[in-house]
């Protein structure tokens, strides 16, 4: 059984407003996973439950959630996770991740092993923000020459929240010397390239699903 180690935020604030993980980034990923045999394993920097961008969901729930959402009501802690139990790491986005998980040593050491063992890494919408100030053992920024995805300064400025988040992510994964590709405002765009499998937005979410299973089978 292929195992999937999925990271979201620990963080709830950006400036007034509250944030946390995007919902539908873990659990549509989680749900077609989980349906393809594939193990998912919740994980974040500090641990714990998970908080949840309000904005992200309705009171009405999907059904085909149920069940999937377990893996973020009691989070394991990066310290704690050997990376050798797993096939793949995916980040989950939400504003909050753009908080905690640039320049992380935890982050730093597991992506580190992720390239280097040539296992997938993916990444959604604010989720390659854990690609921002981290580095491998060598202290080369652990995208330079990738080309990736994530959410671009045109959907950040739509938000409302460009003045409240620490950077743009587009122009930090360009300054990491990432090869950063934009598919437009609210656009479904993935970028494959290596062991990278990046994703630009929410709407992206299903796709990068689906490819992300076709290169773990």
């Amino acid at each position: 059984m292929k195992k999937i180690l999925m990271v979201a935020t620990n963080v709830d604030q950006i400036g007034d407003q509250q944030t946390g993980l995007w919902l539908s980034e873990f659990v549509e990923p989680a749900t077609e996973w989980t349906h393809a045999g594939f193990e998912v394993t919740g994980a974040s920097i500090k641990g714990g439950k998970i908080p949840i961008d309000p904005n992200s969901y309705s009171n009405e729930l999907p059904r085909v959630w149920d069940g999937v959402m377990e893996p973020i009501h009691d989070t394991a802690k990066l310290t704690d996770i050997n990376p050798d139990d797993y096939d793949a790491i995916f980040f989950c986005g939400g504003h909050g991740a753009m908080l905690d998980f640039p320049n992380n040593n935890e982050i730093s050491a597991l992506l580190d092993h992720f390239k280097q063992n040539e296992k997938l890494i993916g990444a959604i919408c604010h989720g390659p923000a854990a690609f921002v100030g981290n580095k491998d053992v060598n202290d080369s920024s652990i995208v330079k020459g990738i080309k990736i995805t994530g959410y671009s300064n045109e959907e950040e400025q739509g938000t409302g929240l460009a003045e409240a988040v620490p950077f743009l992510l587009e122009d930090e994964l360009k300054e990491a010397g990432a090869s950063y590709e934009s598919g437009g405002p609210e656009a479904e765009h993935v970028v494959v390239d290596q062991n990278f499998i990046t994703g630009q937005n929410p709407q992206s979410t299903h796709r990068i699903a689906e490819i992300f299973k076709e290169h773990l089978s």
